[in-house]
């Protein structure tokens, strides 16, 4: 069974359409995998908010996000305030979720869990 750090370990290959969107079943499969916090908000997209001391812990976390995201072509959005910063991802080009979504999130959570 592959785990939240399996997924972490992958590479992210963004989608760049033509093929469907992760029906609900393997999208679960692969939510339960990512371990904790992650949820699938009504449209279907994944989503996380972590939580922070201050407004500097949060958007420096979301900047590290953001060099994840560049470096890899998959670009989630991310809401920033005082004290949290949510993570909401999806392929846009499918308008679904796709494996590499998974593999963003699961990074995304490595660096958090790390304290980076």
């Amino acid at each position: 069974m592959t785990t939240s750090c399996d997924l972490a370990d992958r590479a992210c290959e963004p989608c760049r359409g033509g093929v469907p969107p992760l029906d609900a079943a393997a999208a679960n499969v692969l939510l339960d995998q990512l371990g904790g916090g992650w949820t699938l908000n009504d449209s279907g997209h994944l989503e996380r908010m972590y939580a922070f001391e201050d407004f500097a812990q949060a958007i420096a976390f979301a900047n590290r996000v953001g060099d994840i995201a560049e470096e890899v072509g998959h670009h989630p959005d991310l809401y920033v305030a005082w004290g949290r910063c949510g993570i909401e991802i999806w392929t846009h080009a499918i308008d679904g979720l796709a494996e590499a979504d998974f593999i963003l999130a699961a990074k995304a959570g490595r660096l958090y869990d790390d304290g980076s």
